[in-house]
């Protein structure tokens, strides 16, 4: 499935398990992913299979997986995380693309997109923007990685 219109060099796909190794370097280059943060295949696996969604960017040629766009379900929302491209691929007008193709599901679901992105990285908040995003407001994110100090 070629969901990039012109563009045949690349195609965007469903994620599928072998993908795993290479997701997973691919998050850890672009600061997406680490073992911490639960980005296990038993994770994506369980995502998936509760309605959630992982597309990956792949270069026909080489077969190199290029970027990732993984949408999580809770319900009532789509949450977009692990959104990247490749840094030696950036600039090329992939990102929207694979946006392009995260919002055809996100309206394929018929539930709001929310997503998080990093203050100092304009380049994707004005990704974001250009496609009808808004600023939610100032909120704090709040995180607990490490269950095991969960105390009542």
């Amino acid at each position: 499935m070629n969901e990039l219109g012109n563009n045949d060099n690349f195609t965007i796909r469903d994620f599928r398990e072998e993908d795993y190794g290479m997701i997973a370097g691919l998050w850890e280059l672009l600061g997406l992913g680490s073992p911490e943060r639960g980005d296990t295949l038993e994770t994506i696996k369980e995502t998936l299979r509760i309605g959630g969604r992982l597309l990956v960017m792949e270069e026909i040629s080489s077969g190199k997986i290029c970027g990732t766009s993984w949408m999580t379900f809770d319900g009532r929302r789509i949450l977009l995380h692990h959104f990247g491209i490749r840094p030696e691929m950036q600039g090329n007008g992939l990102s929207k693309s694979l946006l392009s193709a995260s919002l055809r599901y996100v309206k394929e679901k018929g539930c709001q997109a929310k997503l998080e992105v990093h203050t100092s990285n304009y380049k994707a908040i004005n990704l974001y923007k250009k496609f009808g995003f808004k600023h939610l407001g100032d909120f704090d994110v709040y995180i607990l990685r490490d269950i095991s100090r969960i105390q009542f």
